[in-house]
């Protein structure tokens, strides 16, 4: 059942998404999906070189999490804004961990809405991702 606005109170949580530890199959099916090929997230040469310890996820990996939170709570066309800001690298091994709370409930152009305060962080509760979504809601 998919949530209503009269359901729905300020401070409450979405069901959270837990993902499983970001590897480096991950990594390549994602270059592969995305077209985003950048040697930083699939070439532990060329990470070395950059002085980082290996390979990390793109951000838009994580972002797309995100954006799977939202859809498994709500069909896709209640979604009317995203946005997104990068916090934090996700290394190999970390555990995305999304989660979203209602922050606020309000009406604009007829149309009943809430929005989200949206968080994706690792098992260590390190934030790698914060943003805001707004979600229509019947």
């Amino acid at each position: 059942m998919h949530p209503t606005f009269s359901s729905i109170q300020v401070g409450d949580q979405i069901p959270l998404l837990d993902v499983p530890p970001v590897n480096r199959t991950t990594l390549a099916l994602y270059c592969g999906a995305s077209g985003d090929h950048n040697p930083i997230h699939i070439d532990i040469d060329f990470a070395r070189k950059a002085q980082l310890p290996d390979v990390f996820a793109h951000g838009m990996l994580s972002a797309a999490y995100l954006g799977r939170l939202l859809t498994h709570w709500v069909p896709q066309q209640q979604v009317r804004s995203l946005s997104l800001r990068f916090t934090g690298i996700t290394q190999l091994g970390h555990a995305p961990r999304c989660t979203g709370e209602v922050i606020e409930k309000f009406e604009t152009k007829g149309e009943s809405r809430v929005r989200l305060q949206l968080r994706c962080t690792n098992q260590h509760g390190e934030e790698k991702l914060a943003g805001e979504a707004v979600v229509a809601l019947p």
